[in-house]
């Protein structure tokens, strides 16, 4: 009998999870870019335990491994930011990453009154672009990460993740 996979809010003692999830789902992006030194393979425990404590953070677990996660924020001017979602390279390809997308933008939506929804990918990352387009993002321009990776920044509105959500 096999287990299901669910997404809940993420809690202090998911932090060193988090972060080697991360770690290992982020090496192809490394790759990729011929760049091992993006930001997520870069973070402090430290910074995942601050992260999970002033965001929204969101995991999916497979019994009590942690097997993705997402986080969400907002900006000042109410945007949401939503930013690091992996998804087990095991687990990849079942609609986890779509899941968690989804409960990233419903908390930011709901929880901190975010009305348009902001997320960056790498420019060569296309399945990560393929998955934000059926979300219903679309570029908003470019620009270069500190890590020198160029993002492409997609952007959609809060009533078109009801939308997507609904006929999903």
């Amino acid at each position: 009998m096999g287990m299901s996979v669910i997404i809940s809010a993420a809690t202090a003692e998911d932090a060193e999870q988090i972060l080697k999830l991360q770690y290992l789902c982020f090496q192809g992006e490394a790759e990729l870019y011929g760049n091992y030194r993006i930001d997520p393979l870069v973070q402090t425990l430290d910074s995942v335990r601050d992260e999970v404590t002033a965001n929204l953070v969101f995991v999916a677990r497979l019994g009590d491994e942690v097997v993705g996660s997402v986080r969400g924020s907002t900006d000042p001017d109410g945007t949401g930011e939503i930013g690091k979602l992996c998804v087990h390279p095991r687990l990849r390809g079942h609609g986890l990453g779509a899941r968690l997308l989804n409960a990233a933008e419903s908390a930011l939506a709901d929880q901190r009154s975010a009305t348009r929804f902001r997320l960056h990918t790498g420019h060569r990352s296309e399945t990560n672009l393929r998955l934000y387009r059926r979300a219903g993002y679309a570029p908003v321009g470019s620009a270069t990460g500190q890590d020198g990776v160029r993002l492409i920044l997609l952007e959609k509105d809060v009533a078109e993740q009801a939308y997507v959500a609904a006929s999903a």
